[in-house]
């Protein structure tokens, strides 16, 4: 459940900070006051794509914070466990700056948009005021019906099984057209793949081969060198080391005579011995050191012949491993493509493997169909449409597809007697309003969200209907919390608590504000709602009583 949500400067909120209660909540308040800028915030915070638009004007970012219950055990527990969160809270939050870059956190830790999206099915599912008019297109229709029946993981499967079969189909209809120029190519391969593998190149040896080639061909000068430095140090007449251990000797005497010579003398004595040091290191390595000409040729010949390969493949020496793999890779594609009978065998698996779970989806899909259309059918005869009737279709396609065996269509008939006709062709805006709140209801008492936000699906109704939606949503938060942005009185009054958002001007700004609305205060904006601007006692008494019975029509 959504326990509490921050918004800072987004849109014309400056700072708002709400505490939410459990059960049905209505929002109420004048158009463009602010009501739907809420649900807009939470679905940044639940991972919608934002931009530059939603900062305040004058303000350098917008921040929004939702922070959500934990149940010990939930699958909302278990996914911030697995996904290394911290799994004792849930706290949501969305910055976007004024460029239009943002970031998200989950309990103070980055994260990606994927991951909001992601935790955001656990948390809550938003239904927006436009949401019906989807109902028209096949696809929305289909993802209701699968949502509904908890088969979003199967849809996922079949869409994979689907993409692997037709895969090995256009594997096997290619090695079929194409027999002559896959034989020609895979020849070339196996000739460039024996030519790699006979090279046994690899990127360690090749530093390794590299530095030995250094030292081999510059052998003469570094014999040089080591004998010049020895000479210079201790083998020559004028050999420094001998006449340093001279002046050692003749500064330690003078120590006796003043002991202020002592530091020097000693520092002296310490350097004679780390020349000493030098020279044995010198000499070790002299004795390493000799010319190789055949080695060297030995190498010559290996690096020319790797720097060749590299040239004749237009690669690096350091590529050459990849390259390989590559070409082993498709050398091995081509060796199942020229095997028509495996191949085929090949097609056949995949095929039958996407009929398996394809048909696992079909049950389930048929099941939710006959439990979703008897609940339809019977809260259309709550919203006043006696008679009617709601269907689910499920029309099987020959070859199947991404999304499984069947094409799904919502059938409708307003009254009795008439015969069902696809949703798109018969239901009028009225009709179709109360129809995709009657889907929307019941497809989210099966949700896994513990909130369930309903941003003014109400729109085309009123009256009786009104009040009868108003019930089905209070219902509805016996199990769940329900927010509902709503501009008619008969659905608010139905409410366990109401808010009230208004627009007001502050330091030269118009920004909205909240008001959480006591039993007086109740009175008060129902009777609004139902009287306009000019609010009579009359209107007050009959907001009243709208109040006060709708404990007794549940």
């Amino acid at each position: 459940m959504l326990i509490r949500l921050l918004i800072r400067d987004f849109v014309i909120v400056d700072r708002l900070e709400l505490e939410f209660s459990a059960g049905f909540g209505a929002l109420t308040g004048e158009t463009g006051a602010g009501k739907s800028i809420m649900v807009d915030a939470l679905a940044l915070a639940l991972g919608e794509r934002a931009d530059a638009s939603v900062v305040r004007v004058g303000c350098d970012r917008a921040e929004v914070s939702a922070e959500f219950s934990v149940v010990a055990g939930s699958a909302l527990e278990t996914w911030l466990s697995e996904h290394d969160f911290d799994s004792h809270e849930c706290l949501l939050r969305r910055v976007v700056d004024s460029g239009g870059r943002s970031r998200a956190y989950i309990n103070g830790t980055s994260a990606t948009l994927g991951q909001l999206r992601e935790i955001g099915d656990f948390l809550a599912d938003i239904h927006g005021q436009h949401a019906h008019h989807s109902l028209l297109r096949t696809d929305a229709q289909r993802a209701l019906i699968d949502t509904h029946a908890g088969a979003t993981v199967l849809v996922r499967d079949v869409n994979a099984a689907y993409t692997a079969w037709r895969l090995a189909r256009e594997a096997l209809v290619a090695a079929e057209q194409d027999v002559e120029a896959s034989a020609r190519e895979r020849e070339l391969l196996e000739w460039q793949v024996h030519e790699l593998t006979a090279l046994a190149f690899d990127t360690d040896g090749w530093e390794s081969l590299d530095a030995e080639h250094r030292r081999l061909a510059n052998a003469a000068a570094l014999i040089d060198g080591a004998n010049s430095a020895l000479a210079t140090l201790d083998e020559g007449d004028a050999a420094a080391l001998p006449a340093l251990q001279h002046a050692s000797a003749a500064l330690s005497h003078l120590t006796a005579f003043d002991p202020a010579l002592t530091d020097a003398a000693k520092l002296f004595d310490d350097a004679l011995i780390q020349l000493g040091e030098l020279v044995l290191v010198i000499r070790r390595y002299q004795d390493r050191l000799e010319l190789d000409p055949a080695r060297l040729s030995e190498l010559d010949a290996r690096i020319d012949a790797v720097t060749q390969m590299a040239r004749k493949h237009r690669v690096t020496p350091d590529e050459l491993p990849a390259l390989l793999a590559r070409l082993r890779t498709r050398f091995d594609e081509l060796t199942v493509r020229a095997d028509p009978a495996a191949l085929a065998a090949r097609e056949r698996a995949s095929h039958a493997a996407y009929l398996e779970v394809a048909k696992k989806l079909s049950a389930v899909r048929i099941k939710a169909a006959k439990v979703l259309s008897a609940a339809v059918t019977a809260g259309m005869q709550e919203l006043a449409m006696v008679g009617g009737r709601f269907e689910i279709a499920l029309n099987a396609l020959p070859e199947g597809a991404a999304f499984g065996l069947e094409n799904v269509d919502f059938l409708v008939t307003a009254n009795l007697g008439q015969p069902l006709r696809p949703l798109a062709k018969v239901a009028s805006g009225g009709e179709l309003s109360r129809i995709g709140l009657a889907l929307q209801v019941i497809a989210s008492a099966a949700n896994q969200a513990g909130t369930l936000i309903f941003d003014e699906v109400d729109v085309g109704i009123g009256g009786r209907v009104a009040e009868i939606v108003g019930r089905m949503l209070r219902q509805l938060g016996n199990t769940r919390q329900v927010l509902c942005v709503t501009h008619l009185p008969q659905v608010a009054a139905q409410a366990d608590w109401q808010w009230s958002i208004a627009k007001e001007t502050k330091a030269g700004a118009t920004v909205s504000l909240v008001h959480v609305l006591d039993d007086q205060s109740r009175v008060s904006e129902i009777a609004r709602m139902l009287g306009g601007e000019k609010i009579t006692e009359t209107t007050r008494q009959h907001a009243a009583e709208m109040l006060s019975n709708r404990m007794a029509k549940l």
